[in-house]
């Protein structure tokens, strides 16, 4: 019995996409730290705003899932998925997703404010239905669009001290919004048969992998005078412009890298130095700011 419960619960776990949820909780944490009077927030309430963010991407990951359950079922790389295998039936994951995104964005507005709470609410939003039912499944910019989605945790983040959001949270966003594609789009580069099997209109699927190659380094060149603004802002030293700039030239580096090599292990590589990218951008504006 108690195998079969912590199956139970490992399975439900991983509907909530926790690999995902990390860095969401991350860089929602990154906007919480970098606002004004982030010092006077109560410890136990800067925990539950962390805690229904995390709570709430979660949910939405879970309900992609249950949507995307036909495709998942012809990926290789989502095959092994709890509803695919059978192992959480379509209607529990979906009524998983719903409670816990109701819940979180109800407990959102009652200890913190309904500014987050409502941001909380539309990136669910944003996520399910924008870019899972619409985007997704329609176009080659799914992952530009839908990528806003992915960029509002520093924004939830700030207005859960602040009550609103100003110019520095919004950069924070875009940021995240221009790394978006050119992460993505190196995962779709060398799982692009997947893509293909699943008729998912990717960049690389629709429009070949050279543009695609273009379309990254464009990007990475647009991150690269973008991410030392929080500096110029003042929301962080010079330490951080200087560290923003090494890091983004690295990301700019990593783009031709891929763009003039034939060998998709360079998308791959590419794709691991973007997710460490952004959690070594958060954090040095985390640590340069304290």
């Amino acid at each position: 019995m108690p195998d079969v419960f912590d199956s139970r619960v490992s399975d439900y776990f991983a509907l909530l996409k926790p690999r995902v949820m990390s860095l969401v909780v991350f860089t929602g944490f990154g906007g919480l730290w970098l606002a004004p009077g982030a010092e006077n927030l109560n410890p136990v309430l800067a925990f539950i705003a962390m805690l229904c963010l995390a709570v709430n991407a979660g949910a939405a990951g879970a309900i992609n899932m249950w949507y995307d359950r036909d495709i998942d079922a012809v990926m290789k790389r989502t095959q092994a998925r709890p509803i695919p295998m059978g192992r959480v039936a379509e209607s529990e994951a979906l009524a998983f997703g719903l409670t816990l995104s109701i819940l979180s964005v109800m407990i959102m507005g009652l200890a913190l404010n309904w500014v987050a709470a409502a941001i909380l609410a539309f990136a669910n939003f944003f996520y399910v239905a924008v870019y899972t039912m619409w985007l997704k499944r329609r176009t080659p910019q799914n992952i530009v669009i839908g990528g806003a989605a992915g960029a509002f945790p520093p924004m939830i983040g700030w207005a859960a001290v602040t009550g609103d959001v100003g110019i520095e949270a919004l950069v924070l966003f875009l940021i995240i919004f221009f790394w978006t594609p050119p992460h993505f789009w190196a995962l779709s580069l060398y799982a692009n048969a997947d893509y293909k099997r699943a008729r998912i209109p990717m960049m690389a699927a629709v429009y070949g992998e050279r543009a695609t190659k273009r379309q990254m380094l464009a990007y990475t060149l647009i991150l690269f005078p973008l991410t030392p603004a929080p500096s110029f802002l003042g929301m962080t030293g010079v330490l951080y412009a200087v560290v923003a700039s090494v890091l983004s030239g690295f990301f700019v580096v990593a783009a031709l890298r891929v763009l003039f090599s034939e060998d998709l292990r360079m998308a791959r590589v590419m794709f691991g130095y973007s997710v460490f990218y952004l959690f070594a951008l958060f954090l040095a504006m985390m640590i340069d700011a304290a």
